[in-house]
């Protein structure tokens, strides 16, 4: 149906099964900034570091995100602040192969814009195809992927065909060197979590996330992939989303809606958000 408003379909955005691979394939995609994957390899905040506390990094991407899109102005304020106190120390050293800083706004553009290009691919593969209209809609709502973090609205690209003139000149400076994509095939493989379950679990999870991956970021991270791994990809992809389309919004929400809830039970009790 067209003419949707931008909270409805941020709403269905929020689909829990997209997070099977495509929150691995979207880190990829973060990482091969450079300036990005060096700042999260090297950063020393290690309460925030993905290998050593998994179930609390999960957490407090997912809520963010959930914020980002789900939550209120003032919920989105207290996020931030609670971000910028995380990412303070995150700054290249003098021996940092590149430069980064955590508050440079246009790290955090590149960050929100693959954030949203994943949530615009999830629409599309679980939810249904979207008219121009409803497209433009969803793109304006998603502004505050970034203006959560440190995006002012003007750095935003005005429109979708501003936002795909920036992805376009923003993957001419798409590189994983060898140390970022170890730790990235690290992720994809589950080989951060126990033994039983990167063995059990590894090897799908890769695939899966090669799959959501489009071919630049399949290339940088020397990925193999054919016709017959996608015909493959496309038939689980179709199974899930047929199945995600009969369960009803709050289910397919999952685990968002639980992770806002939490956020907002830690501001009520004034708990730490990140």
């Amino acid at each position: 149906m067209a003419g949707r408003s931008a909270e409805e379909l941020r709403l269905d955005c929020l689909v829990g099964a997209g997070l099977l691979g495509g929150a691995a394939a979207n880190v990829i995609m973060q990482l091969s900034l450079p300036a990005v994957g060096h700042g999260v390899l090297e950063s020393t905040v290690d309460s925030g570091k993905l290998m050593l506390h998994p179930v609390k990094r999960i957490r407090t991407t997912v809520s963010y995100l959930a914020v980002a899109l789900a939550g209120t102005d003032a919920e989105r304020r207290l996020y931030r602040q609670a971000v910028d106190r995380s990412h303070a120390p995150v700054r290249s050293t003098a021996g940092s192969p590149v430069a980064y800083s955590a508050f440079d706004p246009g790290l955090q553009l590149w960050v929100a814009a693959c954030l949203y290009r994943g949530f615009e691919d999830t629409y599309r593969m679980f939810v249904g195809c979207l008219d121009e209209e409803d497209a433009e809609t969803l793109y304006r709502g998603c502004a505050p992927l970034g203006t959560t973090l440190q995006v002012s609205s003007e750095r935003w690209p005005v429109d979708r065909a501003a936002f795909e003139r920036y992805w376009a000149d923003a993957m001419s400076a798409v590189r994983i060197d060898d140390v970022v994509r170890d730790y990235l095939n690290t992720l994809m493989r589950l080989r951060f979590l126990p033994r039983p379950v990167s063995v059990l679990f590894g090897p799908a999870h890769g695939f899966m996330t090669t799959g959501y991956l489009a071919p630049p970021f399949r290339e940088a991270m020397q990925l193999r992939w054919d016709s017959r791994r996608q015909r493959r990809f496309d038939r689980v992809i179709a199974c899930v989303a047929f199945s995600v389309r009969l369960v009803p919004g709050p289910v397919r929400r999952l685990p968002y809606n639980a992770a806002l809830w939490d956020v907002r039970r830690r501001i009520k009790k004034k708990r730490p958000l990140v």
